[in-house]
């Protein structure tokens, strides 16, 4: 996605809190993020700043588009959003899990756990809660938790025999009550893993199992005429109420309910889903339905509805619709007039008319791309003098260091565009030494003789990546296979960006601001990059190839399985002995310590495993 594609679709995108997806062409989300201010904050992706991070901009390169959903709230968007990416699984939220970006929540495996902020997954049994974008945000929840459950802070190892034997002291914590002493034994296991449970039913955003803990006590010490933790818990009720009534849009009486709304017209109809448990919202979904001529809303409705609960195998009891509809499913409907249902009606609707008008305005910018394109290629045509409009267009491009790794690359447009699926990279075979022309040759033969002997389409116009030399060399091959009159074939030279053709010595110029010359840059700069990209991959795997042959013991079949497995020699020299007794024996282990030296990241590994079974 381009900086011009958001300026074109900005103004659909709200100043609201929600939550925002990056989706690539295949509808796959690739990332998940929540906004207080859904606008400004999907804008800050697309800025011209030149210290933009490296993983946004490949998040950019390989997003189709932008779908969001707004909601009441900034705590219901990070309800929703934490929803989605433990149901999604997005890409690159799972890639950024162990930077810096964000911060989790984490409940240790230890007895008498602590609750605390963590930006590294550790896997030793521990619940991570999050990715939280904001620290001050999830600061929010876990300040909730101190005030509702008092926990211990210290890193002392409470195991049972430890408290027994008295070997740990109450400490400050203890006496301003934010701990109710553990490590002397003042508070039972029991107890505390109580607290530990209604911890986790607040993290998941399962507020009235917590409320029905907080109750229970409160009933407990009137009856035992214990005002003071009767006050106490009381208080804890009223902030966990006052959090609650600010995350979520409705009370904590609607418990489980499915919300839909429509908006249709002569062509589409659009239908919006949100799923509503102990008043937060925790999916939303829109989906586009084709309008047939006898079809009314009520139909496309009733038909979305069951649908859509079968889809996300929703047994709600209860469905909010804007109108009634008929349905072979048992559940009660409601049409809200007013208070609380009405509010989140009105919040599907405003969902359901936002992706409406950001569908319409893609569609414009289809229409737009589609007339830009044909305009391009027409002038292309005429420029070169065709007698059809190129459509499918290839262009080739060699990469070699005085003639070492030589290789070659195609690459395909279709419709003025890239497709990526159809590239191709070669290995040059039959060429020994700094040969460009004679590489040329045997690319543009094997490329065509496939082409022609599977009978696949032929392109209208190919592009080599040189001047009267590389044209004369790929012109063999053109006629050798007999396809001179089914193929245009031309050069570009780079100094003056002179267009060749065969048997013309004298070249053309194209207009420096004609949109066909940049298209045809365009296609020699893409070859360009994917030659080079090849080749510099084929230098580094024939490179660390022989760094791993040059360890004592280590042979040919021996480094391929190392690097099929591990993929380069940093990734192994970081392996501990244990791994890599997998594919080596201790000798080979011994000379490939000796020969690249002890690994610092094993080394730190090692420690952080030693220092964790000290806690």
């Amino acid at each position: 996605m381009r900086n011009s594609d958001w300026k074109e679709i900005q103004q659909n995108i709200p100043h609201e809190p929600g939550v925002y997806q990056f989706k690539n062409s295949e509808d796959r989300t690739l990332y998940v993020g929540k906004a207080r201010d859904l606008r400004k904050r999907v804008a800050s992706y697309f800025s011209t700043s030149s210290s933009k991070p490296h993983k946004v901009k490949i998040l950019l390169k390989n997003s189709d588009r932008v779908d969001y959903t707004v909601v009441h709230s900034e705590q219901d968007a990070l309800l929703l959003e934490n929803t989605l990416i433990k149901k999604l699984q997005p890409r690159y939220n799972i890639m950024l899990k162990d930077g810096k970006t964000y911060v989790y929540i984490c409940i240790k495996n230890e007895p008498f756990p602590r609750v605390f902020f963590t930006r590294r997954i550790i896997k030793d049994g521990s619940k991570y809660f999050g990715p939280y974008t904001s620290k001050q945000k999830a600061q929010v929840l876990l300040n909730l938790i101190k005030k509702l459950f008092p926990l211990r802070t210290c890193k002392l190892n409470l195991t049972e025999k430890n408290i027994e034997a008295g070997k740990f002291k109450l400490c400050l914590e203890y006496h301003i009550k934010n701990c109710e002493g553990p490590c002397e034994g003042l508070e039972s296991k029991e107890n505390y893993d109580r607290k530990i449970r209604q911890i986790i039913n607040i993290l998941k955003g399962n507020f009235s199992e917590v409320k029905i803990h907080l109750k229970d006590k409160l009933d407990f010490y009137v009856e035992t005429l214990n005002f003071e933790e009767a006050q106490r818990t009381q208080e804890k009720l009223e902030v966990l109420s006052d959090f609650q009534a600010k995350s979520t849009v409705v009370n904590q009486m609607i418990e489980d309910v499915d919300v839909f709304s429509i908006y249709s017209d002569e062509e589409v109809a659009y239908v919006n889903y949100l799923k509503i448990v102990n008043g937060a919202v925790i999916n939303a979904f829109t989906e586009e339905f084709v309008v047939n001529l006898d079809t009314n809303p009520r139909d496309i409705l009733s038909y979305a509805v069951e649908k859509m609960r079968h889809k996300f195998n929703s047994i709600a009891p209860e469905i909010i619709v804007p109108f009634e509809i008929e349905s072979n499913e048992v559940f009660r409907q409601t049409v809200p007039s007013r208070g609380d249902k009405k509010k989140l009606l009105a919040m599907s609707e405003k969902n359901v008319k936002y992706f409406q008008m950001q569908r319409e305005k893609q569609k414009q910018m289809n229409r737009s791309k589609v007339r830009s394109e044909e305009r391009i290629l027409k002038t292309l045509k005429d420029d070169l003098n065709m007698s059809e409009v190129p459509m499918h267009i290839e262009c080739f491009d060699n990469s070699n260091i005085m003639g070492s790794f030589p290789v070659a690359s195609c690459v395909v447009f279709k419709n003025a565009k890239p497709s990526k699926e159809d590239y191709r990279k070669f290995n040059i075979k039959t060429v020994e030494g700094p040969n460009d022309f004679a590489s040329m040759e045997e690319v543009v033969y094997r490329r065509y003789k496939r082409l022609s002997e599977e009978n696949k389409p032929l392109p209208q116009l190919v592009i080599i990546d040189g001047g009267k030399g590389q044209l004369s060399s790929a012109m063999k091959s053109i006629d050798k296979l007999g396809l001179r009159d089914k193929i245009l074939v031309i050069g570009i030279a780079k100094r003056l960006e002179e267009i060749f053709f065969p048997g013309d010595s004298i070249p053309i110029y194209i207009d420096k601001k004609s949109e066909s010359l940049k298209l045809i840059q365009q296609l020699r700069n893409e070859a360009h990059r994917f030659a080079i990209n090849f080749h510099r991959n084929q230098r580094s795997k024939n490179f660390t190839s022989s760094q791993l042959l040059e360890v004592p013991g280590i042979g040919v079949k021996t480094a391929q399985r190392l690097l099929s497995k591990y993929h380069s020699v940093k990734k192994i020299k970081e392996q501990n002995d244990q791994s890599l007794a997998e594919l080596l024996n201790q000798k080979q282990i011994q000379n490939l310590r000796t020969f690249f030296g002890p690994s610092p990241i094993g080394t730190e590994q090692d420690q952080e495993r030693n220092n964790s079974s000290l806690i």
